[in-house]
């Protein structure tokens, strides 16, 4: 594997192992991938790559000093339930994610998996499955709903590979013997022995990248110009949903709806870039599991 490659691998493991809390592991491996990237003359944006990573790592060690474990997200009622996802999502898709953000697991499963017959949301619908059965800790389960998936000819070859990337190394890192099939025409090229390094987004007819976290130049308020950073709990398309405690009110409470976020750096698995984006909704959650919190949906408008 050439260096290109090694550093792509190193910060896809980084945000992965942040992404699913094990913060020593992500600084680990942002550290070495750091070491690399100093260590190389031709890459384009070196400067920008090694201060964002800075930043991850200042930002993981702050979240490594006060790890909170809450309780499990209690189910609601069906009434509950229907007012979050009329809240919350315009579509089947929003819909169905709007449930899982809130900690309804289990309707979400089941209304995402309506979802895998629509040719428009399978993808993002089979991902969000994904991430609920990893939330409730259903390691094994997430393995059979995959093998279950590769052994149909549901998705296509390039959207197993999707689903498999995402889920392989976190398995690997729980201890789950288990080597997730690659789709056939997917096999990971090793000949690539380019010189030239850059980390960049992908066209925009290319499938929107599945964003981990983010981080917002505040344009106003008493944070005006600072960056700070948030985790992305569920995605769908080009649309983040982010859950902001109450603590962090103050860093949010500034942003309008409709207001445009110019300088926000997207942070992938296997790329880290420059974008804008609009914030499309703000609300505070009034009742349930995460009352007194906020909901803060943002859309991707260019990269």
């Amino acid at each position: 594997m050439n260096i290109s490659l090694q550093i792509k691998s190193l910060l896809n493991e980084a945000e992965l192992y942040r992404s699913q809390g094990l913060f020593t592991e992500a600084r680990d491996k942002y550290q070495t991938a750091s070491a690399m990237i100093v260590k190389i003359d031709k890459l384009k944006n070196k400067e920008s790559l090694l201060k964002a990573i800075a930043g991850k790592i200042q930002s993981i060690e702050q979240k490594t000093a006060k790890v909170e474990t809450g309780p499990s997200s209690p189910e609601l009622s069906e009434k509950g339930q229907n007012l979050i996802k009329n809240l919350f999502g315009e579509n089947d898709l929003e819909k169905a994610v709007a449930l899982a953000k809130f900690g309804q697991f289990e309707r979400a499963v089941v209304e995402l998996e309506a979802l895998l017959k629509n040719e428009e949301f399978r993808l993002e619908a089979g991902k969000n499955i994904i991430r609920c059965k990893l939330a409730t800790a259903s390691l094994d389960d997430a393995v059979a709903q995959y093998q279950q998936w590769f052994s149909q000819d549901l998705f296509s070859p390039a959207q197993l590979e999707s689903i498999r990337a995402y889920l392989q190394p976190i398995l690997e890192k729980k201890g789950v013997d288990s080597l997730l099939p690659v789709p056939v025409g997917e096999k990971e090229d090793r000949n690539d022995d380019s010189t030239g390094i850059e980390f960049s987004m992908p066209e925009p007819e290319d499938e929107i990248l599945d964003i981990t976290s983010i981080g917002i130049t505040l344009n106003s308020g008493p944070h005006k110009g600072k960056m700070v950073e948030f985790d992305v709990n569920f995605q769908s398309g080009e649309m983040l949903s982010l859950m902001v405690a109450k603590k962090d009110k103050g860093l949010i409470e500034d942003l309008k709806d409709g207001e445009t976020l110019d300088d926000v750096q997207f942070y992938s698995p296997i790329a880290i870039f420059n974008g804008s984006a609009v914030v499309a909704n703000k609300t505070q959650i009034q009742s349930g599991p995460k009352q007194g919190d906020f909901c803060l949906d943002l859309k991707i408008l260019n990269t």
